[in-house]
């Protein structure tokens, strides 16, 4: 059987979000997925459909969302859907919704020196076999600033400062690029690399989004080896969401 996936997209034309979720359903039709595109956050009503899913991709920047969608994807997430994006379109959405950053890993606050600086993506080895064979790599685009949540594993990295600014008085720091996350029952991925298609279809940024939406749509498969039950339960109990708008 198919696994099936929804993308949804929009919210600021600079990302080309049209352009890049064509580029998405592309990679998951090759995987066998069976992909629904929207332009709509609409598409977030239905929770009991999201909860059929076995991804959610959304691709919108700089958008304003109804705390009932948000609340609809988390517990779809929670429940074992996967939720996996890049840039803005995952981590720039909702900057005033808290909730949807929680669940996500983080938010971007900055890119210094803004579209087409050259810096290295540095893969990192840890437990999360996602990255294997992969080398560093150089890429001339927005390198993203993200506050992020400390609780995510990190598997690629890249090193600020590199343009002058007043964060260059601090300390070096190595800023994530990759990371993966669980909400519940979920996988959760994201990829700060993905401006426009052009970055997308870079080989390397292409392989780590496949790889990346394989990972996260694998989150049902935990059900059969935990407590679902159990762990369920306290997902609905939860009380730590809803305050953000």
């Amino acid at each position: 059987m198919k696994k099936s996936a929804l993308i949804v997209w929009g919210g600021w034309d600079g990302h080309q979000p049209e352009k890049v979720s064509e580029i998405f359903k592309g990679i998951l039709e090759e995987e066998n997925f069976q992909v629904e595109v929207s332009n709509s956050l609409d598409s977030y009503a239905d929770k009991e459909k999201l909860k059929t899913l076995d991804l959610i991709v959304p691709h919108w920047t700089m958008g304003e969302i109804e705390q009932k969608y948000v609340l609809n994807i988390s517990e779809a997430v929670a429940a074992g859907v996967g939720l996996a994006g890049c840039h803005g379109g995952m981590c720039d959405s909702f900057r005033n919704n808290v909730d949807w950053q929680f669940m996500t890993g983080g938010n971007w606050v900055a890119h210094p020196g803004n579209d087409g600086v050259e810096y290295t993506v540095n893969i990192k080895h840890s437990s999360s076999p996602l990255l294997e064979g992969l080398s560093d790599f150089k890429v001339a685009s927005e390198q993203y600033y993200l506050h992020y949540d400390p609780a995510v594993e990190v598997l690629a990295t890249t090193r600020f400062p590199i343009v002058h600014g007043p964060h260059a008085a601090n300390k070096a720091v190595d800023m994530p690029v990759v990371w993966t996350k669980r909400w519940g029952l979920g996988n959760v991925f994201y990829n700060s690399l993905g401006h426009q298609a052009n970055i997308i279809a870079l080989p390397e940024v292409s392989l780590i989004m496949r790889r990346g939406f394989l990972w996260a749509s694998e989150g049902k498969k935990r059900i059969e080896k935990l407590n679902e039950a159990s762990i369920y339960e306290n997902v609905r109990n939860y009380t730590g969401m809803g305050d953000s708008q």
